[in-house]
């Protein structure tokens, strides 16, 4: 079914499209939970593109992940294998043979003559063998008319099945077939085979592979355009016809060998069809002709019952490695959605269209960046969605504590912002006026005098023009990764940022990084930050960098917040070297213990973070704090965000 397009007399033209099996009223692709799932893990140690694939490989709540599509699709595949087996054709052929030989000793039983006495001898020591009894008998003369229809069904079928092993539907087309049908099958494999040698040869025209539609095409349904996709779809199921083959067991090789020179009475079809076989596996190389599946159930299929399985089974392996997207280069366009369709139906196409419109949608949104190395980023509007979603965490448990209220009032100095808002309980921001009035006109238009009630009142927003200086050092140390520290540390930070950029736009934040060596980092690179195998925790040189942000903003208020789950074992040396100490030396802690001070004469207000129990890191920094007026705080790791901008709220208000 095409789409189509209906133009309305006055509005723009409709157009119609088949029907996915999507819900028409579900939702868009949610980006905003797409994106916290991504950033989740390239916080955690994964590129953007890995934590992408990630994403469409497990999906989410309201849709199915590569994954799972792929696990139904091998689940299908071992549904097949295991409901079904390959004595179909044998049995049926079993079922014939008993029936002609039991009518054809009935017969007998009632003749008096010494030939039926002989034949009844011949009946009775015919061999075990179904091929064997079957090529045996191919030159008795029956004396049951039923006995002898039976016989020719057995033919009749090993033909139709030869056939329907390379051709989809014959066995059923051709049943009750005549003579005439039989030569007219004669006459298409032998045009067939003469089309396959010219266009191996290079001979073959478009003149002639249309004349041989012409007289033959209502032997394929697929309707092929040219020789090439002729070939392609029976290559296609003649491989499957020779996996089948490879299925069977050394018995059933040889009796349906012997059995198929019985078909249709003549071996001359087997002849076409193993010439047919000889040209497509020429034409077709590539074709999976070598491998074989293991049937285990008790469901007996025919030879063309079981081709047509291998085909799905080939088609459900095929549809499961797109699925997986493991080979070099995938990509979710790779995937065939009729196959798809037609073996996880039109719920699970819509759900990959659903994932591929989620792939595309991050990028045209500006989510991702592809730098000019190649490699995808998480782009600045990405990171502020972070910041964003991590700052509303923070929030939460903010406003979750006991005691405490959303302060609208961002700073003591109370600076008007130009905006308002209704009053409420515990306000003492100026009235406006003008607003409040206003208020009380529209609830009661016309009334004079004016009458003000509470639900009239508007206060003027103010907001702090105070600047601070923040440095917020953060321990990159390879035991943060090791105790599970690392994400909850990166959404720290991601949430400090995102309120100083958004609420206190004139503070000046910066991030610091510190392992064996100190580095101040943006968003994405810490976002981005890999967990390395580097012994060293140099708070020493993270203090350096922090004193360096303060004396840039002499004006502002200094304020730096140190998260850590280590005593420092590290210091840098005046030519740029990091000096590593296991347990820290005296040097170490005198030369940090040294930057503190240097921090404290700079009126800098100090909190340190101390993470995990660690006795040694406890008593460090309790006298750290003690010597720079600071203090400690223990969070636990739900709670280290919350912590973190709770105190540089506190912080500012002093």
């Amino acid at each position: 079914m095409s789409a189509e397009s209906v133009r309305w007399p006055h509005g723009p033209a409709a157009r119609y499209v088949p029907y996915d099996g999507s819900d028409p009223l579900a939702p868009p692709v949610d980006l905003r939970e797409a994106l916290d799932a991504i950033g989740e893990d390239v916080m955690g140690g994964a590129s953007p593109r890995r934590a992408l694939q990630e994403l469409l490989r497990r999906g989410t709540d309201r849709m199915r992940g590569l994954d799972k599509l792929a696990q139904q699709a091998n689940q299908r595949r071992r549904e097949f294998l295991q409901r079904n087996n390959l004595d179909g054709t044998l049995a049926e052929v079993r079922k014939l043979l008993d029936a002609a030989v039991l009518e054809e000793r009935k017969e007998l039983a009632r003749a008096l003559d010494d030939d039926a006495r002989f034949a009844e001898m011949q009946m009775a020591e015919l061999p075990p063998s179904t091929a064997q009894a079957v090529q045996e008998l191919s030159d008795y003369d029956w004396r049951s008319d039923a006995a002898r229809e039976n016989y020719e069904k057995i033919r009749d079928l090993l033909g139709r099945e030869m056939l329907d092993q390379r051709f989809s539907g014959m066995k059923q087309a051709l049943e009750n077939a005549t003579d005439e049908d039989r030569e007219r099958i004669n006459e298409m494999l032998n045009d067939l085979n003469d089309l396959l040698d010219s266009h191996a040869r290079g001979e073959d025209t478009d003149e002639q592979f249309r004349e041989f539609m012409d007289k033959h095409g209502e032997f394929f349904p697929e309707n092929p355009q040219n020789v090439e996709e002729l070939i392609d779809s029976l290559a296609a199921r003649a491989a499957a016809a020779q996996r089948l083959r490879n299925s069977l067991t050394p018995d059933q090789r040889a009796e349906l060998d012997a059995l198929a020179q019985q078909a249709f009475g003549s071996p001359s079809l087997m002849q076409q069809l193993d010439r047919l076989d000889s040209n497509l596996r020429s034409a077709r190389p590539g074709e999976d002709w070598e491998s074989s599946q293991r049937f285990r159930g008790d469901n007996p299929m025919g030879l063309g019952e079981g081709t047509a399985a291998l085909q799905e089974i080939a088609e459900l392996e095929e549809l499961g490695d797109q699925l997986g997207q493991q080979y070099a280069g995938a990509q979710l366009d790779d995937v065939d959605l009729d196959a798809l369709a037609r073996h996880l139906g039109d719920e699970a196409v819509a759900d990959l269209k659903t994932l591929a419109e989620l792939e595309k949608a991050l990028q045209r949104e500006g989510f991702l960046d592809k730098g000019a190395d190649g490699q995808w980023r998480l782009s600045p509007k990405a990171m502020r969605r972070l910041g964003e979603a991590a700052l509303r965490d923070v929030s939460d448990q903010l406003s979750g504590r006991a005691g405490q209220r959303e302060n609208r009032r961002s700073g003591v100095l109370g600076e008007p912002t130009g905006a308002s808002r209704p009053w409420e309980f515990g306000d003492t921001e100026p009235w406006d006026v003008t607003r409040t009035i206003t208020n009380a006109v529209l609830r009661n238009p016309g009334h004079v005098p004016v009458r003000l009630e509470v639900v009239d009142v508007e206060v003027t927003e103010t907001e702090q023009r105070s600047q601070a200086a923040v440095a917020l050092l953060v321990d990159t140390s390879f035991s943060m990764v090791m105790e599970g520290r690392w994400v909850p540390m990166k959404r720290t930070a991601l949430a400090l940022n995102h309120l100083v950029t958004t609420r206190f736009r004139g503070d000046h934040l910066q991030l610091i990084g510190f392992g064996r060596h100190a580095r101040t980092l943006t968003t994405s690179e810490l976002a981005g930050l890999d967990g390395a195998y580097e012994q060293g925790t140099n708070l020493h040189h993270a203090l350096m960098l922090a004193g360096r942000h303060l004396r840039r903003n002499p004006n502002a208020q200094p304020v730096v917040l140190v998260v850590t789950d280590g005593e420092p074992t590290a210091h840098i040396e005046p030519d740029g070297y990091a000096q590593f100490d296991y347990p820290p030396s005296m040097r170490t802690i005198a030369l940090t213990v040294r930057e503190l001070d240097n921090l404290t004469k700079l009126g800098a207000q100090v909190t340190f973070f101390k993470l995990g129990t660690d006795p040694g890191l406890a008593r460090f920094v309790d006298r750290m704090a003690r010597r720079a007026s600071g203090r400690v705080v223990s969070p636990d790791l739900d709670g280290l965000g919350a912590a973190v901008v709770g105190d540089y709220m506190r912080l500012r208000k002093r």
